[in-house]
């Protein structure tokens, strides 16, 4: 990823984590990630990975966070909401690597006509998640500049 200040940087995509630098005339600095989640973009798309993959991380962790207290208010313990959640997130995300699937199709693959499931995604599809996710990436895209700029 072009940087502006003569520097190349690697972001693991799965991460979020600068996995290299490469500055003109010098060597890597650090290890380069091979194969599939390490990509390269434009500089002028820098601050679009920033807020995609440079702070998605966080934004998963929230995720589970949160839906790691939504478990301990239907009674599981703090330990028992951990490791359900952070094992249905890590499962989930094996399952996409490994299916070559999109996740609108394994999501529609595990929802049940008028189960469970279904009632829950309409729940987020009434809050506009898809809304909420925009104005989210928006305002980190627009802190992005910011920090580009100085500010």
């Amino acid at each position: 990823v072009g940087s502006g200040d003569g520097n190349l940087y690697g972001i693991d995509i799965r991460t979020g984590m600068e996995i290299w630098k490469y500055n003109a005339g010098r060597d890597i600095t650090a290890g380069i990630a091979i194969g599939e989640g390490c990509l390269v973009v434009g500089e002028d798309q820098i601050d679009q990975l920033s807020t995609v993959s440079g702070s998605g991380p966080a934004y998963v962790f929230y995720f589970i966070e949160e839906f790691t207290k939504a478990a301990v208010e239907l009674g599981f313990t703090p330990d028992q909401a951990r490791m359900l959640v952070e094992e249905t997130f890590l499962g989930a995300s094996e399952l996409l690597a490994a299916s070559g699937k999109t996740p609108a199709d394994l999501r529609r693959q595990v929802t049940s006509p008028n189960g469970t499931t279904m009632q829950a995604i309409a729940v987020f599809e009434q809050a506009n998640l898809h809304e909420l996710f925009g104005r989210a990436t928006a305002a980190a895209l627009a802190r992005a500049r910011e920090i580009a700029a100085g500010k």
